[in-house]
């Protein structure tokens, strides 16, 4: 065990220790050193005090305006009460029962103040605030060690304000820099002109100028993006090293029966595409493709070309699908697009075409032992199917491909135990409909090669979409339902989507974990509302169930309106879209059950209520369920929040630009991106700190490059130790699971 590894206990003590590992998960030397400042404050540089929100935890420079002890009336005690400004703004500071304070907190003093906003009689104030004096005249800590240069202001808890922490990592940097090891290979740094870790640990925490915090910074954010993506090299390099069975379309096959039916066309970017993922099947080592693209752009039909050029080579194709109306619709249109060779065997069916099983969990005994019959002795060349598909029970007589859609919506071990039913290591294909920017999906997606699919079919109509502020302009919402009417009255159908489905749900799920209550089953998958916007004191979200009953008895009164949410049953929600599809019903109520691969060309508008409840992406998967077919697309966004507020700027962004990577840009910048490889991929710490996936594409452009380069040379970093204890620190033991893991 290195030095950096030694628990905070013999540098700070058991209590410090303790309050550091409770309240900021810092338990090692290398814990601390890592802790970075979130900004730098100036001597001299008061905070902007109108800037505070509410509720968070904050470490503020400011000047003492005014101070008043005031007795309490009638009972024994007082409360003191300290304005500091900004010069602008000014912020209360309270004490109560503490008035021998007043003779070291004088008007004209600064100090650093910390604690959780708060509001009483519409002013801010902090109760009970730690805080350090930086007047000349102090003698305090603060004081002497912040002296003449920028003030690191930490990330802190209310047990460990800043200051106090800053005090820590000076003893970390006194006792135990030299101890730092140096990950990035010398002929690296020299090419980049990156100084030393041990220094750039120094300057970050005790920088005298923003051009030392910048060369820090500069350094240390390489650090992170060429360990993430060593990491992703060794990954990719494993998965090429291992065999795969080629599986090569035949000439006058099924693929080609396939592609001379169609009605149409393939699109520029679908033809591409589709020999990129071509070239890759005929390879002698497993494929990993990522294939991104807008909504609607046809990722469906260039993954089902695929999986006919497997089973044409012999194989057999999963398509893993999450939720079970999704499984059905794709299930549905593939057998619509392939006609009699997707009735390979029985009456009536080509002779070179296939069988396609649909496997879900709530299907029939006698339908789920007939598909895994032909599943486990080769007659079904393609099964499409939910979380059903990954049980033991499932066999495959020869798996050559899988495919998943909507990979965000799966954890790694479900991907991995499907691939893992193949006899060597099946092809992979990853689909999502949720635009990624480049940078994101070079390190969300790191191992995967990527292909974008950004054209849209011919004869696809562009979509407008308006925000409704139902509150301040009522008319708006009524003028909204009018044009529902209108739209049925050409000929067209709508939707209208609501976040939950009615007062017998559960409580929704917590801010923090949006999807935390929603496990359990297919069902509950099915019916996720993002619910982005600000928690606060507002009614429960619209229901599907009540949301139906009153449109039908008033605005849409008179149209045929149906629900559609998860926990209808299977056959129920397969009926409600067979008769949406065909025509049947006007107006589908649904919750985000529709999110996805609904494709009803005849639909035009839809209607999403309570809009700021769901995210900027989710948004724009909604929408993609208009505007399929020759006629123009409309989606209206209803919202009570005012104009003005944070919710309201997500749907303005909504509405100002149909594209996707824009729009998925600007839903990471609001989530503040979160934790790259963790959050998105298994679920831990942030390992992120100074690199920022959105704005440092050139960093991770080169590092991605340097990584491949040096994990082609040494595969195994033997020649680069400090590099492996790096990746090894980066991957816990969470981590290393899905690192090892197809």
């Amino acid at each position: 065990m290195g030095a950096l590894d030694e628990p905070l206990t013999k540098l700070v003590g058991d209590r410090t220790a303790k309050v550091l590992a409770d309240s900021l998960k810092l338990r090692t030397v290398g814990d601390l050193l890592h802790h970075y400042p979130r900004r730098y404050v100036e001597r001299g540089q008061l905070t902007s005090l109108d800037e505070l929100e509410i509720d968070e935890h904050v470490t503020v420079l400011a000047r003492i305006e005014k101070v008043t002890l005031i007795p309490f009336r009638g009972r024994k005690g007082d409360r003191l009460e300290v304005v500091v400004t900004d010069g602008r703004s000014r912020l209360s500071l309270v004490f109560f029962n503490q008035g021998w304070r007043q003779k070291e907190l004088r008007a004209g003093a600064q100090g650093l103040f910390a604690g959780k906003v708060g509001v009483f009689n519409r002013t801010r104030q902090l109760v009970s605030p730690d805080y350090q004096l930086l007047d000349e005249d102090s003698d305090s800590d603060a004081a002497r060690q912040f002296a003449g240069r920028l003030i690191p202001v930490y990330g802190a808890s209310a047990q460990m304000p800043s200051w106090k922490l800053s005090i820590c990592i000076e003893t970390a940097l006194t006792k135990h820099l030299a101890d730092v090891g140096e990950p990035l290979p010398a002929e690296l740094r020299e090419r980049h002109g990156l100084i030393p870790l041990p220094e750039a640990l120094e300057l970050i925490h005790r920088p005298r100028s923003q051009a030392d915090r910048e060369r820090a910074q500069s350094r240390l954010r390489w650090d992170e993006a060429f360990v993430l993506q060593v990491a992703l090299a060794r990954r990719r390099a494993a998965e090429s090293a291992l065999p795969a069975v080629p599986r090569k379309a035949r000439e006058g096959g099924l693929l080609d029966a396939f592609d001379a039916r169609l009605p149409f066309t393939l699109t520029e970017g679908q033809q591409k595409v589709s020999a990129e993922i071509t070239a890759d099947l005929a390879g002698e080592h497993p494929m990993h493709r990522l294939l991104q693209g807008e909504v609607g752009s046809g990722k469906t039909l260039v993954a089902l070309r695929a999986m006919l050029a497997v089973v044409d080579a012999g194989g057999q194709a999963v398509l893993l699908a999450p939720t079970e109306v999704l499984a059905q619709q794709h299930h549905r249109s593939i057998v619509e697009m392939m006609g009699d060779l997707a009735e390979g065997g029985m009456l009536g069916g080509s002779d070179l075409g296939t069988r396609v099983v649909l496997l879900t969990g709530s299907m029939g005994v006698p339908a789920r032992r007939q598909a895994l019959l032909d599943m486990a002795c080769g007659d079904a060349g393609i099964a499409i199917g939910t979380h059903a598909l990954i049980e033991d029970k499932v066999q495959f007589q020869d798996l050559g491909l899988v495919v998943v859609d909507e990979q965000h919506r799966f954890g790694v071990e479900q991907r991995d135990a499907l691939r893992a039913k193949g006899e060597q290591p099946p092809h992979l294909l990853v689909m999502t409909a949720t635009p990624i920017p480049r940078t994101v999906a070079m390190t969300v997606f790191g191992d995967l090669e990527t292909s974008v699919l950004d054209q849209l079919p011919a004869g696809r109509s562009p979509i407008s979409t308006h925000v409704v502020p139902a509150v301040e302009k009522p008319n708006f919402l009524t003028r909204a339902w009018e044009r529902v009417r209108e739209e049925v009255a050409k000929g067209h159908q709508a939707y209208v989507v609501c976040p939950r489905i009615g007062d017998e749900e559960p409580a929704a799920p917590s801010k923090g974990d949006p999807k935390k209550k929603r496990r359990a089953s297919e069902e509950d998958l099915e019916d996720i509302a993002d619910l982005g916007a600000e928690s606060d004191e507002r009614r429960p979200p619209l229901s599907v169930v009540e949301t139906a009953e009153k449109l039908v008895k008033g605005p849409l009164d008179g149209l045929r309106v149906e629900i559609l949410h998860g926990r209808l049953a299977p056959d129920a929600k397969d009926e409600v879209m067979r008769r949406f599809a065909a025509g049947e019903v006007d107006v589908l109520v649904a919750t985000t059950v529709i999110e996805v691969g609904v494709n009803v060309p005849n639909s035009t508008a839809m209607v999403i209520m309570d809009a700021d409840r769901f995210g900027v992406s989710q948004l724009h998967q909604l929408r993609g369920r208009v505007g399929r077919g020759s006629a123009a697309g409309l989606c209206l966004l209803v919202t009570d929040m005012p104009a003005g507020s944070a919710a309201r700027a997500r749907l303005d962004a909504v509405a100002a630009t149909l594209d996707g990577f824009e729009l998925s840009r600007i839903d990471l910048e609001q989530r503040r991106e979160g934790d790259v490889l963790g959050q998105a991929q298994s679920g831990v710490k942030s390992s992120l700190k100074v690199l920022s996936v959105l704005e440092d594409e050139e960093v991770i452009v080169t590092a991605r490059a340097e990584a491949t380069r040096l994990v082609a040379e040494d595969p195994d970093l033997a020649g680069h130790p400090e590099l492996r204890t790096a990746l090894e620190s980066l991957l816990d033991e969470d981590r290393a699971a899905y690192m090892e893991k197809g």
